[in-house]
């Protein structure tokens, strides 16, 4: 009989609480996003940033030292939304930005169970719903509020932590062409065929992957299955804690 991972520590808590506003990612849970794309991942790392879900997917783990994230291992655990609209869900018109999923754009309200207590989606929103005193953690716009069982002061954490599928990509001709950081750490490259290369500190080719562009928001699926998304603001590219701009021709 093997021993259940030891996650949720109060040392993980006391990264998160210092972070300083750093990306927080949960790495290696079952995922229940809502989403209507994504749907349910396993083994997946949930990135978020700013409050929001930043990204979701397998293989996020691997750009933390690069992007500077707290990383707290979730192993054993299963994810799911801590608000939920029942009515939408069932009906299949969930919102892919609405708090009711963990969608790349939406508010980071999540909460986390132990994989024993969620066989099933179904399980797991009963515990979520009805077990209290079992959650792993709460977390709401990406601030703990409750940690390993405990509820925590919100006010102590709030102080620390400030699609479809199918098809090539949306692509806006006047956003097409190499975006680049302010540090030139991160260069992604937008091309007109809707596929988007990114370098991260000298390292070309770190992810690729298709784009969508609606208004101005991206949405980014990577060739290794997570999810990301991006804000336009004028000439400038806001991406996980990133602000770039186009490389004139």
């Amino acid at each position: 009989m093997t021993n259940a991972p030891v996650t949720f520590t109060a040392t993980d808590l006391d990264a998160v609480l210092t972070s300083g506003g750093r990306p927080l990612l949960l790495t290696d849970a079952t995922v229940h996003t809502f989403h209507p794309v994504i749907g349910t991942m396993e083994h997946a790392d949930v990135l978020i940033g700013g409050g929001l879900i930043v990204g979701v997917g397998p293989g996020l783990v691997t750009a933390a030292d690069d992007d500077g994230m707290v990383v707290v291992p979730a192993t054993g655990t299963t994810i799911l939304p801590a608000v939920v609209d029942l009515t939408a869900a069932l009906a299949g018109t969930v919102h892919a930005e609405g708090p009711g999923t963990l969608g790349p754009g939406a508010p980071a309200h999540l909460v986390v169970v132990d994989d024993a207590d969620a066989p099933d989606l179904t399980a797991a929103m009963g515990v979520a719903l009805t077990a209290p005193g079992r959650l792993r953690a709460v977390l709401r716009d990406g601030v703990p509020l409750v940690w390993d069982g405990a509820v925590l002061n919100p006010a102590a954490g709030s102080a620390a932590m400030d699609t479809d599928g199918g098809g090539m990509g949306r692509v806006d001709p006047a956003r097409v062409g190499v975006w680049i950081d302010t540090s030139d750490f991160l260069h992604q490259e937008l091309t007109a065929d809707g596929r988007y290369d990114e370098t991260r500190g000298g390292r070309p080719h770190a992810y690729q992957g298709r784009y969508w562009i609606s208004g101005d928001r991206i949405e980014y699926l990577d060739d290794l299955g997570f999810w990301a998304f991006g804000q336009f603001e004028g000439d400038t590219l806001h991406h996980a804690g990133y602000t770039m701009r186009r490389r004139q021709a």
